[in-house]
């Protein structure tokens, strides 16, 4: 131990946790793992190792850390080597080392450490944060003083970040079993249980009980750190065996239509064939960040084989809407770069009712929508996006780049339910002004669906 009047009884898991070298280190899963107490010995003895080092410990909010890690700090921590300062939020040792702890509510909260260096960086909870959240404080590992340089984080399945968090340590590697990530940076996951906690289990034997007594869901999440969740996503009837095939080449016969949500964060287009039974297959996405209207057009049109033919191409509404500066709107510049788009309607609820019944399975027939497995940002995103908390029928807005990909699928799904089909067979309409634009700006297809969606005009 660096100091002789300390020392602490660790569990083996704990310990893995201490002697992790990895850049990114994921400890956690199940509740009552030990993994806050693991991260407080951690930087303890990283503090006293390494004289005048500087880290950070992140929760959502200031009360989540008083409550919890910066109590036991002060309790754990003798004060012949550690100082802790209330208005300041930062702990000192007498060697010169600091923690901060911190607190990052809101992705806008994160540039508040814009100017810092740190040589450790904790989150506490890391599901509870954004990816954005995470991946911008890794630029704050820093420091010219020759110090390891990594983030330790501790957590439970579920949360706002349950998916990401799965993406980046979960899915890539077995546990315990360090791998590269596509940045180039070392990862791995520890996984803890209750049962790799002895100490809790003598000192509080019904916490095990009270676990079993929860919901199935967060039963499965913080009793058996079973990352594999339902709770809170909003395609539940999805799943990769039902909804995913092997590509196989679409016959030429198939009629096939674009769908794509843009904006200069995310284009995410997706090609949809139709088979003669009227059942939809996925069969390509271009989804692509930090593209203008031109080069997303190439982008899309590149991707597609010689002499293939497309019916539609479908998009929300607001790419209509005419720019105050310009005039123009964005469906016109697309199609003046070899892209014409055909509106689709833009009622959220309605377009995601819409994709759960090509989801939906019925007895022993498959679904009417399968996606092709090269589509992976759109498998991924539908296994991953979550309710609104506010609006049942809705989506989550956060993280944002999970929408993007199922924003398009719902514009075609909308498209090819018609959701009103006694109102398209009614004719000699009056149609507004409105009608009379999206007519003028549609293609050939386009025009053929407003005739059957608003009847021929007076």
């Amino acid at each position: 131990m660096p100091s002789e009047d300390v020392s602490f009884k660790v569990t083996p898991r704990q310990r893995a946790f201490l002697s992790a070298s990895e850049r990114e280190v994921l400890f956690g899963g199940a509740a009552g793992g030990g993994k806050s107490f693991g991260q407080l010995i951690d930087a303890f003895l990283y503090a006293l190792r390494y004289p005048k080092s500087k880290q950070l410990i992140l929760r959502r909010t200031y009360p989540e850390l008083e409550k919890s890690l910066i109590r036991v700090s002060r309790t754990i921590y003798p004060g012949s080597v550690y100082t802790y300062n209330g208005s300041s939020h930062v702990g000192y040792f007498k060697n010169g080392s600091l923690i901060d702890f911190g607190y990052s509510a809101s992705e806008a909260d994160v540039f508040q450490y814009q100017s810092a260096e740190y040589d450790v960086i904790r989150f506490d909870e890391l599901t509870h944060f954004t990816e954005f959240q995470y991946v911008y404080m890794l630029s704050r590992l820093r420091g010219v003083n020759g110090y390891p340089k990594q983030i330790k984080s501790s957590t439970n399945p579920g949360g706002i970040g349950h998916a990401w968090v799965k993406e980046r340590f979960i899915d890539p590697s077995p546990p315990d079993t360090p791998f590269v990530g596509e940045d180039g940076g070392s990862r791995i996951f520890l996984p803890a249980k209750i049962d790799d906690n002895p100490f809790l289990v003598r000192a509080d034997p019904e916490y095990r009980e009270r676990l079993l007594a929860l919901p199935e869901e967060q039963k499965r999440a913080l009793l058996f750190g079973d990352w594999n969740l339902l709770e809170g996503r909003f395609f539940r009837e999805f799943r990769y065996d039902l909804h995913t095939v092997d590509p196989f080449p679409i016959p030429a016969h198939w009629r096939k239509y674009r769908t794509l949500d843009y904006g200069l964060d995310r284009l995410a287009c997706l090609w949809a064939a139709l088979d003669p039974d009227g059942n939809v297959w996925i069969y390509r996405e271009v989804c692509r960040s930090d593209l203008i209207i031109s080069d997303a057009a190439r982008a899309i049109l590149s991707a597609e084989g010689a002499g293939e033919t497309v019916y539609a191409t479908l998009s929300p509404p607001d790419l209509f809407a005419r720019s105050q500066e310009s005039g123009r709107s964005r469906a016109l510049l697309f199609a003046e770069h070899g892209v014409r788009l055909t509106k689709t309607e833009n009622d959220r609820e309605t377009g995601w009712l819409a994709v759960k019944e090509l989801l939906k399975q019925e007895g022993d027939r498959p679904p009417r929508c399968r996606i092709f497995r090269t589509c992976t940002e759109l498998i991924r995103c539908l296994s991953s996006i979550e309710c609104d908390p506010a609006r049942p029928g809705d989506v989550r807005s956060e993280p944002h780049r999970l929408t993007h990909a199922p924003d398009a699928l719902r514009g075609f799904a909308i498209y090819y339910a018609r959701p009103n089909p006694i109102e398209e067979r009614v004719r000699g309409r009056r149609w507004t002004p409105d009608q009379w634009e999206d007519y003028e700006n549609a293609d050939r297809a386009g025009r053929d669906y407003l005739l059957r969606r608003y009847g021929r005009p007076e």
